[in-house]
């Protein structure tokens, strides 16, 4: 059995700890920064204690970043989420009132309350998968944004305009055909120049994190883009889809309970109420890993 829950109230440059046993009763707390320094003197705090479990709220949002660095530690971390610890705020002060020592505090009970929480595993290739189709999305977007603004200056320049799929050659070209005499006239094809030097950037950006996204979408076995209409892109959203639906409402990791290849993961207790107080009520033990 894990001797104390270490709850986690994290933030962007702190993090506030409350560490807990399995009573309910507070045995150790404090603030810290994450910065290197900081972040090292809280774990030494929860390293005083050698059968622990951290608990973190939110290690698919703002707990991301200290709920990692635990478990690149070796730490053992389960993911609170934040409706867990807020029912179990207002179940101990009759109010949502939140301050970081009172929200960790809810979060080392929302974990020792509740069973099946997701342990939170070391980010793999589905989220480096998730940050570069991103990326190739935004890619997308600046493009056709900046073909829409060379069209709309091609339009006041060529009579007629240039034809709605248009190749920064094929700009080039028709853009070299133009010799405006007027300031107004030479100010619009220097614009236009620039956005096809742009858009000519922009296409070599985008192949190369399509060969980024084949690349490691190759590296997982994955057959996807053997089928019609699938590229690296649809391939790589498809691959971190199903990694997040191992986690009901994206908490990612296993339960200390059950394997993460089990096809048929524990449900999420986010919906379930929470127990009695802690005088009244039995208590869940947390089971260690194996």
């Amino acid at each position: 059995m894990a001797r104390v829950v270490i709850g986690v109230d994290p933030h962007k440059r702190s993090a506030t700890i409350e560490i807990m046993n399995h009573r309910e009763k507070p045995v150790g707390k404090g603030r810290f920064g994450t910065d290197r320094d900081g972040y090292q003197a809280m774990l030494a705090a929860g390293r005083k204690h050698t059968d622990r479990v951290w608990a973190v709220e939110g290690c698919s949002g703002i707990g991301r970043h200290v709920a990692q660095r635990l478990v690149a530690d070796g730490e053992t971390v389960l993911d609170v989420p934040a409706k867990l610890s807020a029912r179990a705020r207002v179940f101990a002060t009759g109010q949502g009132r939140k301050t970081d020592p009172v929200d960790a505090h809810s979060v080392a009970v929302a974990a020792l309350r509740t069973d099946n929480l997701r342990q939170v595993a070391i980010d793999d290739t589905t989220v480096a998968l998730r940050l570069l189709v991103d990326r190739r999305e935004l890619l997308g977007r600046t493009r056709t944004e900046t073909v829409s603004r060379l069209h709309h200056l091609l339009l006041e320049l060529v009579p007629g305009g240039a034809k709605k799929f248009l190749s920064t050659q094929q700009a080039r070209a028709l853009l070299n055909t133009v010799r405006p005499r007027d300031v107004v006239g030479k100010t619009r094809r220097w614009l236009a120049s620039e956005l096809i030097h742009e858009l000519a950037v922009l296409d070599k950006k985008i192949k190369v994190a399509d060969d980024e996204l084949t690349e490691l979408v190759q590296t997982t076995g994955s057959t996807l883009q053997e089928l019609t209409g699938i590229g690296p892109s649809g391939s790589a959203r498809l691959l971190g889809a199903k990694r997040l639906r191992t986690g009901t409402g994206g908490h990612l990791g296993a339960t200390l309970q059950s394997s993460a290849a089990d096809p048929n993961p524990w449900a999420d207790t986010s919906d379930k109420s929470l127990p009695g107080p802690a005088e009244s009520q039995p208590r869940t033990s947390l089971l260690t890993t194996s």
